[in-house]
């Protein structure tokens, strides 16, 4: 057998090199990209390697650790999960600092590659900088950190491991059902030492993206559940995006007349004009949906893992006789609440299930109901989208106005993404899909900063559209430095700062629940002589050389996007966003469980925690 002698670091990046996928017919590099901020821990072996690899993975320098891992999961979000980020770091703080991308990767099933050097195998130099050294464990170090928020994981303390470890790692990250963050961890000393292995390790290989299928058994059961359904319901998640089954969710709802609903990462799986399509689901959805899912006898829930906000914490299925199929490639997910599970992947399990169903089809009522209540839904986002004067407090938008001008105002090709905070409810709640895909929000993880990072990477993945970030002024002061780092590689974004003075999403929750308002807007955390500071995020961007404009007046919006559009780097919008007004806030029917106080010491309280207590009689309990 032929071998080659290497480093670590020299095989790593070309085995990482070798890795090819088919899409389309096209065979592309697997790792599309890699971020990387270079400190001791990374820099003198492993970084001289992506050096030598750039021509064929691109290496993006961040700012930020957690931010640049998280580009690199937006990126991979953008591409399907057909093609994979990678960041790398040095070791102790740069290192943690990913923690938090580990969380965002492993609750959204989205596949990231996380390298970070290590401290020494050989001990000789120990304590090393940033080794903050476990008493009882010498063998622990700030890596081990990431274990419970990944995959797989595994720190290399010899050179014959990476050829165990390397494909394992790849197929944890490539299989729809496993699919989520990998940590690999390199003692300083290790990346350097050199090995002979054999060539056919680096062979080109070029991957495809399982589509496990489903027992036939199992489907005809499922099968036999759905004939006997009088208002079945399909809830479509993110599933039905990386099965690449958009088109199958639309034949098979219009061929057995299911309405459809979608969950917040299953926005944008089916077109607002289909007749069918009776909105999203959940805390943050519509009340069609929501009474659709009330009324429902039979649900079919694909590719999601039904996630608080899509469930009402359980309570939005009001039949007690409603029965659950829950069609997913991850056993995990496909059990939950005692449901029919249907292992395998989306669109094998709709095409194989349409045709075991033959020509059968839903009640037509049913399906007008759908229609009729989306109807409603959408005459209501046209309200909220523009609202009446006097709604609003005077020179304030409110962040439904925003979206409602994005919506018309974006083209084909273009993505939205946002994440935390009010405007993840806002844009789920009165975004009218026309288009397929296309739409980013990160509420599994529910991850502040995600926003303009993430738009980082999703502009990367789709260079010849443009991607519009919609961040409120918290998520932005927590992370925005890759405004700058947009800039600098030349990835132009669109960013829209809501701006309402603080944390106003949970102050809002914080009064709703009979509490005071506290430390969450600006103006209760005054300075102690009484005056507000604010940030000029126009200038702030400006300083990091983006071009910038405050609006005084939402009808100025589309004039400035329209500039934004025409601009050659990445244009900052800032609005300023009503905190508390009622009419500010969109809002749906639909009970949340949060944590409530069994004694409690005011009427106000008192009287909310009753409320909260009376929406808990429909919460199914776990089955």
């Amino acid at each position: 057998m032929k071998t080659v002698r290497l480093t670590v670091a020299e095989a790593l990046a070309k085995y990482l090199a070798a890795q090819m996928i088919e899409i389309d017919g096209n065979k592309e590099q697997l790792f599309g990209a890699s971020f990387a901020i270079f400190g001791h821990g990374n820099v003198t072996c492993f970084g001289q390697q992506l050096k030598n690899i750039e021509d064929k993975i691109p290496t993006w320098r961040g700012q930020n650790e957690q931010s640049m891992a998280t580009a690199a999961i937006a990126y991979a979000k953008a591409n399907q999960r057909r093609r994979i980020g990678i960041a790398t770091s040095s070791i102790g703080p740069g290192a943690t600092n990913m923690v938090t991308a580990a969380g965002i990767a492993h609750t959204n099933r989205l596949p990231l590659l996380l390298i970070s050097g290590d401290a020494y195998v050989s001990r000789l130099p120990d304590p090393v900088l940033q080794q903050p050294e476990n008493f009882e464990d010498p063998s622990i170090t700030c890596n081990d950190t990431f274990k419970p928020l990944t995959r797989y994981w595994d720190r290399i303390v010899s050179p014959t491991q990476l050829m165990h470890t390397l494909p394992q790692a790849l197929d944890t990250m490539l299989d729809p059902a496993t699919c989520g963050p990998v940590f690999i961890g390199l003692p300083q000393d290790i990346q350097g030492v050199a090995y002979d292995y054999p060539e056919v390790f680096f062979a080109e290989k070029v991957h495809r993206i399982r589509r496990p299928e489903p027992e036939m058994v199992v489907l005809e059961e499922a099968r036999d559940i759905l004939a006997k359904a009088r208002r079945p319901l399909i809830i479509s998640g993110g599933g039905v995006h990386y099965s690449l089954a958009t088109d199958e969710l639309a034949t098979f709802s219009a061929k057995h007349n299911i309405p459809v609903v979608e969950t917040i990462a299953g926005r944008a799986t089916m077109l607002q004009d289909n007749p069918l399509n009776a909105g999203p689901i959940g805390v943050t959805g519509s009340d069609s949906a929501n009474f659709m899912a009330a009324h429902a006898d039979v649900v079919v829930a694909i590719g999601t893992r039904l996630q608080d906000f899509t469930t009402g914490s359980w309570t939005v299925f009001r039949n007690p006789d409603m029965k659950l199929v829950s069609i997913n490639v991850a056993k995990f997910d496909a059990v939950k609440h005692m449901s029919f599970p249907v292992l395998g992947d989306a669109r094998t399990c709709m095409t194989k299930l349409s045709a075991l169903l033959g020509d059968w089809r839903a009640d037509q009522e049913w399906a007008d109901t759908a229609k009729a209540q989306a109807d409603q839904w959408k005459a209501l986002v046209q309200k909220r989208t523009h609202p009446q004067e006097g709604d609003l407090l005077p020179g304030l938008s409110s962040y439904a106005q925003v979206i409602g001008k994005l919506n018309t105002s974006m083209e084909q090709g273009d993505t939205i993404l946002t994440a935390a905070g009010g405007l993840p409810a806002e844009l789920a709640m009165n975004w009218q899909n026309y288009q397929i895909g296309k739409f980013d929000i990160e509420f599994g993880f529910s991850c502040m900063g995600y926003e303009i990072a993430g738009g980082w990477g999703a502009k990367i993945a789709n260079p010849d559209n443009d991607v519009v970030v919609l961040v409120g002024d918290g998520s932005y002061l927590i992370q925005n430095s890759d405004i700058y780092s947009s800039v600098l590689t030349g990835h132009k974004m669109i960013v829209v700062v809501c701006d309402n003075g603080g944390f106003a999403v949970i102050n809002k929750l914080q009064n709703n629940t009979g509490n005071q308002s506290f430390n969450n807007l600006l103006s209760d955390c005054r300075r102690p002589d009484g005056e507000l500071a604010r940030v000029d995020f126009a200038k702030h961007a400006e300083a990091q050389g983006a071009i910038s404009e405050k609006l005084t007046s939402i009808d100025d919006f589309d004039a400035a996007f329209a500039r934004a559009k025409a601009a050659d780097r990445t244009y900052v919008i800032v609005v300023d966003i009503d905190p508390v007004s009622p009419a500010a806030w969109s809002k749906c029917d639909c009970w949340w469980e949060v944590g409530l106080p069994e004694v409690t010491r005011n009427e106000d309280t008192a009287r909310m925690v009753a409320e909260w207590e009376e929406g808990r009689r429909h919460q199914r309990p776990g089955v």
